[in-house]
């Protein structure tokens, strides 16, 4: 649709007639615009007044539309909202780490009869039963999906999450427990759990599937992992066959605290030239230097060859867990950078612009 727009113009003439006005034609179309100016002046030769036409153009670029390296095509995001969830079943909920462990994690599956469509890497909000103090409904809080999109049973109708259960003291010496996770690991088969989401692109697997993936995970961010190596290793796809390197580095407090554990020695058999797998154990290991082995203490017995894959194209970081561990790893890479002449603060945007570098952490 065109719209028009006149702007009168006065200057000082001999003739005592006004100059015709300047009129500007804007027109735009659904994928560029353009803007074209007619304008026209009287201009005196040899004693004639003659009409000059002059046609201006200016076009603007078109967009490119930016294509991610990430399996994010059809991916569905925030299918189900607060006011309207889904409402699944839980169908099995188990502690997965030892009675000696320094806290409980519980490994849960519920049922969506393939009605919250996922894709390896999103999460899902849980709204737990109840109300807070204030009467009002609890507010939905965010858990990373710890299965494949075919989820733990293989049919696409199930979802699993791994949560830690939140106990704490505080400064009053009280004992407050946490509302969403105490709900969840409370769960027993068959209750009713209200489901959103599900969301996020940032923890999204890449396409390539002869990419290197190296992951990093503290505790419960081992959750998109899991879900990553499942279609990896466990599972067989006709549009899919993981040919590249998966590198796994998972850090925990005690060896009780190791979650998925036979189930990622599994893997490293069945696939040991594309499966590396390494703990990092922190009150139960220390480097050659006495200091406690945690996932960047582990990572820089590594440092040299993790950087070499950081500066090919193909490489893949993903990060999910406690957020102290960022500043341990950007450390290590700090020194490295430093080494080519390489700032790791720019490098590392550098990264992430690019998709290969991919942070959640809490």
């Amino acid at each position: 649709m065109a719209a028009a727009v006149t702007a009168a113009v006065s200057v000082p003439t001999t003739k005592s007639s006004p100059l015709p006005a300047r009129t500007c034609f804007i027109s735009s179309e659904r994928i560029s615009f353009q803007k074209t100016c007619l304008y026209t002046r009287n201009v005196a030769t040899v004693g004639k007044v003659g009409p000059i036409r002059a046609q201006v153009t200016t076009e603007a670029p078109a967009k490119v539309e930016k294509i991610s390296k990430k399996d994010d095509e059809g991916v569905v995001v925030n299918k189900y909202r607060p006011k309207e969830p889904y409402v699944g079943r839980c169908l099995l909920n188990t502690k997965i780490t030892g009675d000696d462990a320094p806290g409980e994690t519980w490994h849960m599956v519920f049922s969506t009869e393939g009605e919250v469509p996922y894709r390896e890497g999103q999460s899902i909000g849980v709204i737990a039963d109840g109300v807070d103090k204030n009467g009002k409904p609890h507010k939905l809080r965010l858990y990373s999906i710890a299965s494949s999109a075919l989820g733990d049973f293989g049919d696409s109708k199930t979802v699993s999450l791994c949560v830690k259960r939140l106990v704490y003291t505080n400064d009053q010496g009280e004992i407050v427990k946490g509302v969403c996770s105490n709900f969840l690991c409370d769960l027993k088969p068959g209750a009713e759990v209200k489901i959103t989401g599900p969301v996020g692109k940032e923890m999204l697997m890449p396409k390539d599937p002869n990419a290197t993936v190296v992951m990093l995970a503290t505790g419960t961010g081992i959750a998109p992992f899991r879900s990553f190596l499942w279609k990896m290793f466990f599972e067989k796809h006709d549009d899919y066959k993981f040919n590249g390197l998966a590198w796994l580095f998972l850090g925990v407090p005690t060896s009780s605290s190791l979650l998925y554990k036979e189930e990622f020695e599994k893997m490293k058999e069945k696939a040991p030239e594309n499966f590396r797998l390494d703990f990092a154990v922190s009150r139960e290991q220390t480097n050659e230097k006495g200091e406690k082995m945690y996932i960047q203490t582990r990572m820089a017995q590594y440092a040299e060859e993790l950087w070499e894959l950081l500066k090919k194209d193909n490489t893949y970081v993903y990060m999910c867990g406690l957020r102290g561990m960022e500043k341990g790893i950007d450390d290590i890479m700090t020194s490295l950078a430093e080494r080519d002449g390489l700032v790791w603060a720019d490098y590392k945007k550098q990264l992430k612009k690019a998709e290969q570098w991919n942070v959640e952490v809490y």
